[in-house]
């Protein structure tokens, strides 16, 4: 055998060895997300099985009745929209404010806004029943209280009402559209923000045309976090508004109202017929489901035709 054949001979690859890391980690994981979308099926599945009968046009359109063992749950699921409404219209501003102004304006090594991060941080922790006395102590009995004094008013703004629920549930989320607007600020290249400078836009005009538009569909998921949780939600608004049995629509802010969060929580421990309200608690809680649901996807779609115009502008 020549020298050029010898050269030729190239040594036969080895057999790659079994992963057995590899292959266990990637098993434990399949079965965790296994276990999962199976719990949550089962969890489906039972709501749906035992609450569709009594999902019907009178349950939805009508009011509780007769103890709440009779009637419908319509002044629940207005109370709940309204609610949710009244949040995220409070809420929006004042995150993504707090976010802009952490994220484009304040010098991110001064110990005020090393403070700011402090407190969000914390505040994301905080148990939720914490939130709901806070509403009770700080928005009804001193800013609503305050109110009564100054305008000579009986007890009208410093009692449980929609509008110090909806502002209990806002500084709940505050810290999830902080965290998300920040994130979404982020992923917008710094050359936009150099290019706007450079051409003699401000940096508030910067910050309005150019950084918020690009941001958008990010803030967007921070108000679908929020919707979320808002919507189901309970402990906050035990003390801040909350009503047991209100047959009535709310009328103005300071009214009370239904929730159906707290229509559940009535239902499944303080009803006086259990038998009786089993069907009207699990409608409830498919339509809680469903409206929960319903609000996400309408803050999906925007977000998704503002990502297609945006690439459409891009």
């Amino acid at each position: 055998m020549s020298s050029d054949t010898l050269r030729d001979v190239r040594p036969l690859p080895r057999a790659r060895a079994f992963d057995v890391q590899g292959v266990s980690l990637t098993a434990l994981s399949g079965l965790s997300a296994a276990l999962i979308a199976l719990m949550v099926a089962v969890i489906l599945g039972d709501i749906v099985g035992h609450g569709w009968q009594a999902v019907t046009w009178e349950f939805l359109a009508g009011a509780p009745r007769n103890g709440m063992t009779e009637g419908g749950i319509f002044p629940a699921i207005y109370g709940t929209v309204l609610l949710v409404l009244l949040m995220v219209v409070a809420l929006i501003p004042f995150g993504v404010g707090a976010a802009v102004y952490l994220h484009e304006y304040a010098d991110p090594y001064a110990w005020t806004t090393q403070a700011v991060r402090f407190a969000v941080n914390n505040l994301a922790g905080v148990p939720s029943i914490v939130f709901g006395l806070f509403g009770l102590g700080f928005f009804i009995q001193f800013v609503g209280r305050s109110i009564d004094q100054g305008l000579g008013l009986d007890v009208v703004w410093g009692q449980p009402s929609l509008i110090w629920a909806a502002l209990t549930l806002a500084v709940l989320n505050l810290p999830v559209v902080i965290v998300t607007t920040e994130e979404a600020l982020k992923t917008v290249p710094r050359e936009m923000r150099e290019a706007s400078l450079a051409l003699g836009a401000t940096r508030w005009q910067t910050v309005r045309y150019v950084l918020l538009p690009q941001a958008m569909p990010g803030i967007l998921t921070g108000a679908i976090l929020a919707v979320s949780r808002g919507a189901g939600e309970v402990a906050p608004i035990l003390f801040t508004g909350a009503a047991y049995f209100l047959p009535y629509l709310p009328s103005s802010p300071t009214d009370q109202f239904m929730e159906l969060g707290y229509h559940v929580f009535v239902l499944a421990t303080q009803s006086p017929d259990v038998e009786a309200t089993r069907p009207i608690l699990y409608g409830t809680v498919l339509v809680l489901l469903g409206l929960t649901l319903l609000l996400n996807l309408t803050a999906i779609v925007l977000r998704a035709r503002l990502r297609a115009r945006l690439l459409g502008r891009s």
